[in-house]
């Protein structure tokens, strides 16, 4: 696997990668993978990985490459064009040190990850799969950094590239698909390979987190958790948090917003802006809240599902969705029936679902518990393993499912 996100990760597409790749290793198969240094959702290289070069290291039975590149902390065209330059120079001067592999998965939005991975098949004559999470080009196009067109257009065709030398494309969900065919892929080669919900169930008492975390028992808590960057739109979040100081809104998590979100919220003493839950209690912290919520910009045509919303739906709680009606989050919530959507970039709408929620628990415990039954239904780890290890059975040239 070439997956620039890996464990120790917690957030993102590195938990999926590294579920995927521990999966192969437990089941008896000699499983590699080419990744970066661990530096995500932070944009900030972990203490123990920096100055590294290069590393090879055991994790869970698997045998895991990393190679240095940059890191922006901030972000520009110009920064995440280096960035992914930086993995792609370093991965080609450097391949892992391997037997020859049977297939080469790729994770990709990263760009410089999903042309290695092409490049590596290629050379060791294997199939070749990437998993599309999410589309660089399409992403940069409606990001706002600076220089977003042209990154975007760049993005495009290194997405094109590595596509149309696949095997078989694997799409998280079916919005991808039109946009995958565009860039020159078979349709008769895509394959849908939702995510699953990588994270445990609840085990404490709503009651004893919340008293943990300074939350009263009385007190409305919306809380948002993972990535805080350009394309998550959290001044949405601080608006509402300004409209009623009665309710607490949370951000968990890190990114490359973060110190600007803490400066545009200094003066709102009812949004606290807090670091990730460590991985054994991050479920019960988010089944504390009483709403979770998940937000986009209103210029972001939104294909893929966010992985928080998959943890969401297993925490048990009603999920506020400020995202563009037609993409894929959306039809996400509505297909799971555990939360409602308003529309993105307001405030106001935002805090009137939030406080309609609070207002009606019977109808909010409902709405939140629909979101389990969903994840057992469709998005369980066993089930999105499996639907993994048949793209990679039939790339091998068994029988499609």
């Amino acid at each position: 696997m070439v997956s620039t996100n890996y464990a120790p990760e917690h957030a993102g597409i590195g938990p999926y990668a590294t579920q995927i790749a521990e999966h192969w290793a437990s089941t008896g198969h000699d499983a590699h993978v080419l990744a970066g240094m661990p530096h995500y959702p932070a944009w900030s290289v972990e203490p123990e990985y920096r100055g590294v070069l290069r590393r090879t290291e055991k994790r869970a039975g698997v045998t895991v490459h990393r190679r240095a590149h940059t890191v922006p902390s901030r972000q520009t065209a110009l920064r995440r064009a280096l960035f992914e330059g930086s993995i792609l120079l370093h991965g080609a001067a450097a391949p892992p040190r391997m037997p020859r592999p049977d297939l080469v998965m790729a994770q990709m939005p990263s760009l410089a990850g999903g042309v290695t991975a092409a490049r590596l098949a290629a050379r060791w004559k294997v199939p070749f799969v990437p998993v599309v999470q999410d589309l660089m080009g399409a992403a940069a196009a409606q990001s706002g950094i600076s220089g977003g067109d042209r990154a975007a257009a760049f993005a495009a065709r290194a997405e094109a590239y590595a596509l149309k030398r696949a095997t078989l494309v694997g799409v998280i969900h079916e919005t991808f698909v039109d946009r995958v065919v565009a860039m020159g892929v078979d349709p008769a080669k895509i394959r849908l390979v939702p995510n699953w919900s990588h994270v445990a169930k609840p085990t404490k008492p709503r009651g004893e987190t919340r008293h943990h975390l300074g939350w009263a028992p009385d007190q409305t808590v919306v809380l948002h958790s993972g990535n805080m960057g350009l394309k998550q739109g959290l001044e949405v979040l601080v608006g509402a948090a300004r409209l009623d100081p009665e309710v607490r809104f949370v951000l968990m998590g890190d990114g490359s917003q973060r110190a600007a979100l803490a400066r545009m919220a200094a003066d709102v003493p009812n949004l606290d802006i807090i670091p990730p839950a460590a991985d054994n209690g991050f479920p019960d912290v988010l089944a504390a809240a009483d709403v979770l919520a998940v937000t986009q910009h209103a210029a972001v045509l939104d294909m893929s599902v966010p992985s928080k919303l998959t943890s969401y739906f297993q925490a048990g709680r009603p999920v506020v969705a400020s995202v563009a009606a037609q993409g894929g989050t959306a039809q996400e919530v509505r297909r799971s029936g555990a939360g409602v959507l308003v529309p993105p970039e307001d405030p106001a709408a935002l805090l009137e679902a939030v406080r309609s929620l609070a207002g009606d628990p019977e109808g909010a415990d409902a709405l939140g518990a629909a979101g389990p039954v969903h994840v057992a239904a469709h998005l369980s780890r066993e089930a999105g393993l499996a639907r993994i290890d048949a793209l990679i059975g039939e790339a091998l040239g068994g029988n499609r499912p």
